[in-house]
Order: structure tokens, then sequence, then C-alpha cells
């Protein structure tokens, strides 16, 4: 394993699927970031010189996206702000019922059923 960005990824994997693993950072991200490096498309984690790895971690914090837990914090604020406004949303996400419309009839016995108050 190879420690990067506070995320464990695992050496046998390539570089841009291996970055997924990142909280954060998708798909896209991840082949943006290979790119803006230079780094093959196949090149695996394990391959990569510590030349590189410091590169790649500078690059994600030069970015501007949040990853880890600057983004989890991020999405509790969201949820906790919702949820004392009252909103639907908020509601909806504290009881554990699809929130966007769905039907809750047949389909989310299951979230109910495992829902913890």
């Amino acid at each position: 394993m190879v420690y990067l960005l506070e995320t464990d990824l695992t050496k046998n994997k390539r570089l841009c699927i291996a970055l997924t693993k990142i909280y954060g950072i998708g798909k896209h991200q991840s082949f943006y970031f290979c790119k803006q490096l230079g780094l093959s498309a196949n090149l695996k984690v394990e391959e990569l010189t510590m030349s590189q790895k410091i590169k790649l971690e500078r690059l994600v914090e030069n970015s501007s996206l949040n990853i880890n837990l600057d983004l989890k914090k991020f999405n509790t604020l969201v949820n906790k702000k919702l949820l004392i406004i009252k909103s639907y949303r908020g509601l909806r996400k504290y009881r554990g019922l699809p929130v966007r419309g769905q039907r809750t009839h047949t389909n989310s016995k299951t979230a109910k059923k495992h829902r913890t108050v």
C-alpha cells in the first residue's frame, strides 16, 4: 500500500484508477491530474518515483478541490444546515427516507428498517 493524501492506495492498480479511492476525486479529475503531470495512463502506483508522488500531492493540494476530511466536514455542515432550517430535504435525510421524490411504498422499506435514530 502507498500512503498518499491521507489514503492508502493499492500498489498493483493503475494510478488513474487508484486515485479515485481518495474521497472527492473521481475518474475525470484523476485522469486530469495524470495528464497534467505527464504520466502514462497505464502507470501502476508502485512504479511512481518519490518525486512524482510529491508533484502529484502538490498538484492535488493546489487545485480548488475539497478532498477527504474537508469535503466530509462540508457535507455534514450542509446536512445540519438543512435540518436546522427545517427544509423538506433535511427532514427526509434525517428520517432516512428518499429525498428526491422516489416512491416509499415498496422501495424504501429497507432504508426505514436499517435507520437508527
